[in-house]
């Protein structure tokens, strides 16, 4: 019974956080001293009311090294990519960590993107 309830609670409360921000997917481009990086973000966008309006990318330590922000609701575009250039990753780092942002929810789940 005790289990029954505990994963009920996990269902619910993953529904309620259903419509965060995912990125889907991610690239990173090397352009001279600074990086290229473009995310793919789904997410439930229903107006200027609800939706996804940035997307960070950091080091594992969660140092942020950049943030793109969006400036409207991308209701009919789903998912969509965005590009953030000039983003200056620290030499012999292996990956960063993208999380998206809604104007309702916060902050996604995160990305790992492995650098090459």
């Amino acid at each position: 019974m005790r289990l029954a309830l505990l994963l009920a609670a996990a269902v619910l409360a993953y529904a309620a956080r259903a419509d965060i921000p995912v990125i889907e997917g991610a690239t990173a481009t090397r352009a001279g001293a600074a990086w290229t990086v473009s995310a793919t973000v789904r997410h439930a966008d229903d107006g200027w009311e609800h939706y996804a309006d940035g997307w960070e990318v950091a080091l594992p330590d969660g140092t942020v090294l950049g943030h793109r922000r969006l400036l409207h609701p991308h209701v009919a575009e789903q998912p969509f990519t965005r590009s953030l250039p000039g983003v200056a990753i620290p030499e012999g780092t292996a990956e960063v960590v993208l999380r998206a942002h809604d104007n309702v929810h916060g902050w996604g789940g995160a990305y790992v993107l492995a650098l090459r």
